[in-house]
């Protein structure tokens, strides 16, 4: 068997399909590339190449033939809950890894918000704990509302399913 790159390094590219999950990927803290929806399968390949990422795809066709040196793997199951089991077991994913720290939009690395930008959040977000973060690329303001608690549950979800899959002991076949 292969060994895994750590969860920290890998880059992955998702095609248009699975650009759901993508959001998912970066809400976990994985840098995740979408494809362009005018993108063709070659275009897709040879960027994923030149930037070592790891494309995933429903695409049986781009599955079945990728170039030389391109790590594709094609999801087989629609489910998100299902997909991220996957995801675990073929790569490793930890979707705990960094919650929360890249732009969920364009991938972007976030930063913690200046005050200006947390004077223009609604009131309510203000009188939140934090943290704040922006992305320096599109100017969008995260805060820990509701809506990051529900992800951040379903992702610490994700994690323990995948660890409850992996248990050796859940595993084990009965002795006879």
């Amino acid at each position: 068997m292969e060994p895994r790159p750590p969860p920290e390094a890998v880059r992955l590219c998702c095609d248009r399909m699975l650009a759901g999950l993508a959001r998912w990927l970066r809400a976990a803290g994985y840098d995740t590339t979408v494809a362009a929806a005018d993108e063709t399968d070659r275009a897709i390949a040879e960027r994923c190449c030149e930037a070592r990422r790891v494309l995933l795809t429903c695409d049986r066709h781009l599955a079945a033939h990728p170039p030389a040196g391109l790590d594709v793997r094609r999801l087989i199951v629609n489910d998100a809950d299902a997909q991220a089991l996957q995801l675990a077991q073929a790569l490793g994913i930890d979707w705990t890894l960094a919650p929360f720290t890249r732009c969920l939009l364009d991938n972007t690395p976030l930063r913690e918000a200046s005050a200006d930008e947390r004077a223009g959040m609604p009131p309510l977000a203000r009188e939140l704990q934090g943290p704040y973060r922006a992305c320096p690329a599109c100017g969008r303001v995260y805060w820990p509302g509701s809506h990051v608690r529900r992800m951040a549950r379903r992702l610490a979800q994700w994690r323990e399913q995948a660890a409850h899959e992996h248990d050796p002991v859940r595993h084990r076949q009965p002795m006879r």
